[in-house]
């Protein structure tokens, strides 16, 4: 009789009807597929109804200390044929690594028996030890004393200086007098009187010199005091951060040669292993324990065949990031990519849809178009400028269309999902000229967006989010009120739809950061409703429900201001 591992969940419903993926997902850019989608609905009816644990998502409006979690599920097949499907969460769930239902971690660093806790024991030790020096109350006392005693040193021997430089001065005075004496009555008895005078004023110099050497000797002493009862303290303290330092790092390499993952072959590999051929080189925190390395590597191991994987966000959204509760998202590219690209060697993948041209056959119209520049209204999914792997965007098909011209230049950007108006410069001088104007703000600049929900705003106002990229995770971005660049975006709306429930706003974005206006609407402290079709920050559709529809600029070469419109397609 075959038995199931314990995490291998039969469907409730019948999925006879279901064809099974030819290939499996390509986890970084996908649609669910429809039996993920059943299990996905599945795991969150467990989550709505299971009393084994206690955890805060922030679904019953207590958000302090509300922590929502990404959660996977796996399609599976086993070696006889049954399908089914298995789960995991990211990191933690409650304080616990295990669960019934869910996968186990790939190391369990909780376990009793292992090496963790004693050398994270240690660490805890040293760092209250260094808690107890840090907060010594000498070492603040003593870095006060020993300011205020250099300072004073400092104003004791820079009021001697200038006593040594006015009494240089007046002894230069005293033996351009004696000089002038001399010349005047050059005799033995002058002679006489002016040797005493020279030995007195070099004597005082001689003085005055010493006096310096013993204010510089009696506050070295005063300060070398201090500062050694100072050094005692802080030597102590800087040790402990080495050794914590030097134990830290010692323990994080040891447990990322823990972290062992399979693939289909049998092949192993630790994180040390996976990220020594990348760029960061040491795996970034939390590495190998997002839903989906967990879901793989169980799989592997309990030889069961991966069909198609989803990871959806269940909870409130972290305070800096966009996350929708029951949404499905893509695997994290900075701790993800390099894992799971180990993890799917040999596994028969669906194509990366990023590495298609998406503006093959799209026409690129031209609205306007003089000696100096032109205006373009540009479709949604066609970029801007070349990419890293596709060529085909709006610069090099003005390159095409203008090949005698000076430009053609790009002087501002629209993201590649966002249709609408770009003005392109034909000549250096005009693109100089059309910059300025940019980057002094004086270009009106509109955008129509549909949003997919109603958002409970007035019908006006100002978003102020600052934005920083997300690290993890480009090109997303989070909103940062510690490292974010400032961003502006004035709203108004337009329309609502009621049946359709949804809204048509005007975006006029004061500054231009990366993916501003997508953030803005989709961000809780913003509009808190995503643009319909946002496939990063909300729920994809035909295209992103984003066109940049007005734009009023001086042309660069007679000056006269030029408006263009053009209405969006959807």
């Amino acid at each position: 009789m075959h038995l199931q591992p314990s995490c291998f969940t039969s469907f409730t419903q019948a999925i006879d009807a279901y064809v099974l993926p030819q290939r499996f997902t390509f986890p970084f850019y996908y649609e669910p597929h429809p039996l993920c989608v059943i299990a996905a609905n599945e795991l969150q009816r467990h989550l709505e109804t299971q009393n084994d644990w206690q955890h805060n998502f922030g679904l019953t409006g207590e958000l302090t200390g509300a922590i929502g979690k990404m959660f996977g599920v796996l399609l599976v097949q086993d070696p006889q044929g049954k399908v089914g499907y298995l789960s995991a969460f990211s990191g933690k769930l409650a304080e616990q690594n295990h669960w019934p239902r869910f996968v186990p971690p790939v190391f369990d660093m909780l376990a009793k028996d292992n090496f963790f806790h004693a050398e994270n024991l240690q660490i805890n030790q040293i760092n209250e030890q260094l808690l107890a020096v840090e907060n010594h109350p000498d070492i603040p006392r003593l870095s006060s004393e020993l300011n205020a005693e250099q300072a004073q040193a400092q104003a004791k021997l820079a009021a001697h200086r200038q006593v040594m430089i006015d009494g240089r001065q007046s002894r230069k005075t005293q033996r351009n007098q004696l000089a002038v004496q001399w010349a005047a009555n050059p005799t033995d008895e002058t002679l006489g009187e002016n040797t005493v005078i020279e030995a007195k004023l070099s004597q005082e110099s001689i003085n005055e010199k010493n006096q310096l050497r013993d204010i510089k000797r009696y506050w070295d002493e005063r300060i070398h005091a201090i500062s050694q009862a100072l050094t005692l303290l802080t030597d102590k303290r800087d040790a402990l951060r080495l050794l914590r330092k030097q134990l830290s790092a010692a323990l994080q390499q040891k447990l990322f040669e823990q972290y062992r993952f399979l693939n289909i072959r049998g092949a192993e590999k630790s994180l040390n292993g996976i990220f020594n051929g990348t760029v960061e080189l040491t795996p970034p925190a939390g590495s190998g324990e997002c839903a989906a390395p967990k879901l793989l590597h169980y799989a592997f191991k309990h030889g069961l065949k991966p069909l198609a994987i989803a990871e959806f966000w269940w909870g409130a959204p972290p305070k800096s990031e966009i996350r929708q509760h029951k949404q499905f998202y893509p695997a994290c590219l900075r701790k993800c990519q390099p894992i799971l690209g180990h993890m799917l060697e040999g596994l028969v993948v669906d194509d990366n849809p990023l590495l298609s041209n998406p503006a093959e056959g799209k026409t690129l119209s031209i609205l306007y178009q003089d000696e100096a520049m032109a205006i373009v209204n540009k479709p949604a999914e066609f970029l801007s400028v070349p990419g890293k792997e596709i060529e085909d965007s709006v610069y090099s098909r003005m390159r095409q269309t203008f090949p005698n011209a000076t430009g053609p230049l790009i002087v501002h950007r629209l993201d590649m999902s966002t249709s609408g108006l770009m003005v392109i410069a034909l000549t250096k001088d005009a693109h100089k000229q059309l910059q300025k104007q940019f980057i002094q703000r004086t270009v009106t600049k509109r955008y129509v967006a549909l949003l997919a929900g109603i958002p409970d705003k007035p019908a006006a106002g100002q978003i102020s989010l600052p934005l920083r990229g997300d690290l993890d995770d480009r090109p997303r971005q989070l909103v940062c009120h510690e490292f974010g660049k400032a961003a502006q975006t004035y709203w108004e709306l337009s329309h609502i739809d009621e049946m359709a429930r949804t809204a048509r706003v005007y975006l006029s974005p004061k500054t231009g950061r990366t993916h501003q206006l997508r953030v803005h609407c989709a961000h809780s402290e913003g509009l808190n409703t995503p643009i319909l079709g946002d496939d990063l920050y909300g729920t994809r559709a035909n295209r992103l429900h984003l066109h940049a529809d007005l734009l009023i600029l001086q042309h660069p070469v007679t000056r006269e201001q030029m408006r263009f419109q053009v209405a969006p397609d959807f």
